[in-house]
Parts: structure tokens; C-alpha cells; sequence
């Protein structure tokens, strides 16, 4: 179960760069495992250091500046997180520390992988995403109210799936979402055995 996530304030990275893919989120060459840690030092390798493998931090890299140091959100552009199916690129992020990713949109796999791990994928239009970006100030977003606002008063609302938000609010993977219909499934199994005994022929229950 990931961190439940109902109100995250965080002053926001900006990564304002459409398709932004899940090889430039994570290289292949950073990817040393088939967990979900040791990836963080890998997190936009590609821009975050000065050379291919080596780890001396580029400063011309938003990532690198002291000023989000703390930031558990990335303000991005369209088609965040396109490419491959990559869930090591959501991994990353999530061991980073980041929380959600505010964007114009995102390739629907990655969106799907965000959620099952913690990260809320928010999607706002350019113009609001320009208007986050040059406030300079934190955001607040509230799942529930499924809203982003900022210092001035500026708010506005974020489309979300039923589904997808009850996953973040609780904390829930799909599988944690599968066991809360645990009784539904075992009353299912019970009709079905009566109904149908010759399937269950065998089978230890």
C-alpha cells in the first residue's frame, strides 16, 4: 500500500517539456534491478548530471537547483510520461519522493502507473499550468475537492476517474482495490460452488 493522498502543499519543479518519455524519466541504463528501489539516484539521469552514467550533478538542471530540493511535485507539458510501458519510471519518481505530476496531459499507461503507485496525475490546461509556473509559489492540491490552488486565491479543477481517486485517497494498488470485494468474491464462490460442484471437483477449499 502506498501513502494515502489527500492534501499535498508543495512548491512545484518545473519541467515545462512536451513528451517528456519514460527513457528520459529513467534510462534503460539506470534500470539494475526488477524492484521498486534503487532508482532514485537514476530519476532523468539523461539531464541530471553532467555525463552519460557518471553522477556529477548538472546545474543547469532544474532538479539540481536548492530551490526544489523539497518539491514533491513536477509542473509538466503534454504527454507526460509517453513511451514505453516503463513502470521503473513511475518507481523512480515515487522513491524520489515526488507525489504528483501537474500536467496538460499524460500517456495513458503512465497515468495508470502513477495512481497504482501513490503519484496523483493531475491535469490542467496551458494556461493554468503557466499561471502555477509563474505565481513561483507552492501549490495545494486537494483530492477530494479534486482542485489546485495557489497563494493568490487562483484555483481550478482537475478531471479524475471514480476509481483512480478512491485508490489515492486510501492508499490502494489494484490489488488492495481487488480484496475489499473480498466477501463479494467469497458469496460469489459459494453460489457458484452449489450451482456448478463438478468445477470445484479437486480443489481444497
Amino acid at each position: 500500500m502506498a501513502e494515502p493522498f489527500t492534501i499535498l502543499t508543495s512548491l512545484p519543479m518545473p519541467l515545462i517539456r512536451d513528451n517528456i518519455d519514460t527513457d528520459q524519466i529513467i534510462p534503460s541504463r539506470e534500470m539494475k534491478s526488477t524492484g521498486k528501489t534503487s532508482l532514485a539516484d537514476g530519476l532523468f539521469a539523461g539531464w541530471r548530471y553532467k555525463e552519460i552514467g557518471g553522477r556529477e550533478p548538472d546545474p543547469e538542471f532544474v532538479m539540481n537547483d536548492p530551490a526544489y530540493a523539497d518539491s514533491t511535485v513536477i509542473l509538466g507539458g503534454a504527454n507526460f510520461g509517453s513511451g514505453s510501458s516503463r513502470e521503473h519510471a513511475v518507481w523512480a519518481l515515487a522513491e524520489y519522493g515526488f507525489r504528483a505530476v501537474i500536467a496538460q496531459s499524460f500517456a495513458p499507461i503512465f497515468a495508470g502507473n502513477c495512481v497504482r503507485n501513490g503519484i496523483l496525475p493531475a491535469m490542467l490546461d496551458s494556461a493554468a499550468i503557466t499561471a502555477v509556473e509563474r505565481s513561483g509559489a507552492p501549490v495545494t492540491i486537494d483530492l477530494q475537492a479534486r482542485t489546485i490552488s495557489i497563494a493568490s486565491g487562483q484555483s481550478w479543477t482537475f478531471p479524475i476517474e471514480e476509481e483512480a481517486k478512491a485508490m489515492l485517497l486510501e492508499g490502494l494498488d489494484a490489488i488492495d482495490l481487488s480484496l475489499k470485494l473480498a466477501d463479494n468474491i467469497s458469496t460469489w464462490q459459494d453460489a457458484d460452488r452449489s450451482a456448478r460442484p463438478w468445477i470445484y471437483l479437486g480443489v481444497n477449499t
